[in-house]
């Protein structure tokens, strides 16, 4: 049970509760968000941004998110994630392997393992390294690295807000989410 309540959804504004009523699945988390209604539709808008229109690849997008997620204790987006990367490409080898904490096993490629660092660096030490930005720019445009620290900031949000609420965790929607945010 959390550990505040979920917004009252008939007493937000018009805008936020028709938002909220396009989603094709009303998770907890939208429910929890929308009690700082003012924040509610621009996060939605930034989740949506982060998960549609991002020049990154989304197999690379969802390997930060669970890569957050493992890092900061985040098993709402953990249980929410898996099946999305599943689903854009992500193999069964690299999601075990994000599991124990191994960014650098043989199933990621030197591309991977350059963003697995990078997204590393900026969750737990907040400056990345110079070798680690220097390592993903081989691979990376500057705005995939920017796209990369602002996604490892989104889901440290999202972590940091499911975990300290206690928001009991939904059954995986896989992409549909995803499909409704990206419009």
């Amino acid at each position: 049970m959390p550990l505040i309540p979920f917004a009252d959804m008939d007493a937000l504004p018009e805008d936020a509760r028709e938002a909220y009523a396009r989603l094709p699945a009303k998770l907890n988390i939208f429910r929890m968000m929308a009690n700082a209604e003012t924040c509610f539709m621009p996060t939605l808008r930034a989740g949506g941004a982060i998960l549609g229109r991002q020049q990154l690849g989304a197999d690379l997008r969802e390997l930060v998110i669970l890569l957050v997620a493992k890092l900061e204790g985040g098993e709402y987006e953990w249980v929410q994630h898996v099946p999305i990367a599943l689903a854009v490409g992500c193999e069964q080898a690299q999601i075990d392997a994000l599991e124990k904490g191994d960014f650098s096993a043989a199933c990621f490629d030197a591309k991977e393992k350059a963003l697995l660092r990078l997204a590393a660096e900026v969750t737990e030490k907040v400056r990345a390294s110079e070798e680690a930005v220097k390592s993903a720019a081989a691979h990376f445009s500057p705005r995939e690295i920017v796209e990369i620290i602002l996604t490892c900031g989104f889901y440290m949000t999202m972590a940091r807000l499911t975990e300290t609420t206690r928001v009991e965790i939904d059954r995986p929607e896989g992409t549909a989410i995803v499909d409704s945010l990206r419009r």
